[in-house]
């Protein structure tokens, strides 16, 4: 499917989405509410307020992919940083545990060295 470098930053979007965007009504919602750039190759991820459904947005240079995912039971742990917070970056390991229905918040990374990266200002899972 996606192949995501260290570059490639995943957005989460904390807040409830209307599951009945298309390309456009997600473009507009990263850009306007998110602050981000749609085009800029990174992932943005929203979810429904039942948090069984999920929508990921990425650009890949030559257009925009819409990936779907709705479960047949339970529900997304959607990290939650607060009424404020409007998004979240997740690693690529976070990512891939959340698609796999693991609560991130039960989850602890272990100490090693990361190069720390220049980004915008947002929040990360782990001060949550």
């Amino acid at each position: 499917m996606f192949g995501f470098g260290p570059a490639t930053r995943i957005y989460v979007a904390t807040g409830a989405t209307d599951m009945r965007n298309n390309f456009n009504g997600l473009y507009g919602l990263v850009r306007d509410h998110l602050g981000g750039d749609p085009e800029s190759g990174h992932v943005f991820l929203f979810t429904n307020a039942r948090r069984n459904r999920l929508k990921l947005l990425v650009y890949d240079g030559s257009g925009l992919w819409v990936c779907a995912k709705k479960l047949d039971g339970g529900r997304f742990r959607w990290p939650d940083a607060g009424s404020t917070v409007k998004k979240i970056v997740l690693s690529s390991e976070e990512l891939a545990l959340l698609l796999g229905g693991i609560d991130l918040t039960q989850t602890r990374p272990r100490k090693w060295y990361r190069k720390p990266r220049s980004e915008e200002p947002t929040e990360s899972l782990k001060t949550a």
